[in-house]
């Protein structure tokens, strides 16, 4: 089991920027793959990004492409997740997730931290 606490969320203007931190703990594999999702207010959680712990391959939702960036240091057992351009629609309680192996979305994953609100105001 690996636990995760994400941090850096808050309150930003429509068109600026965000970043998220999470820091893992525990057992980190190298086959970890680890991802970020979010859940708006009366939605259901919805995938935004993953990176591969080893390879630093990574995959993002269609909605965030080119404004998120994924990234992570391994030394620190830390992924960020950089929100630029954020649109109101982006506001959510965002979450930090981690799985060992598989494609980008199964299994499940099945680790998860806490969440962190963004909120993006117009």
């Amino acid at each position: 089991q690996v636990q995760l606490v994400e941090s850096g969320g808050g309150l930003v203007q429509a068109g600026n920027s965000l970043r998220l931190s999470c820091v893992a703990s525990g057992r980190i594999f190298d086959s970890y793959i680890m991802g970020w999702f979010r859940q708006a207010p009366g939605k259901e959680r919805e995938f935004v990004t993953a990176i591969r712990w080893d390879a630093g391959n990574t995959y993002y939702a269609d909605s965030v492409k080119g404004r998120f960036t994924i990234s992570r240091d391994n030394a620190k057992n830390t992924v960020y997740l950089q929100m630029n351009s954020l649109k109101p629609e982006g506001t959510a309680v965002y979450y930090c997730a981690a799985k060992v192996g598989g494609t980008w979305l199964m299994p499940p994953y099945n680790n998860w931290g806490q969440g962190t609100q963004v909120t993006v105001s117009s």
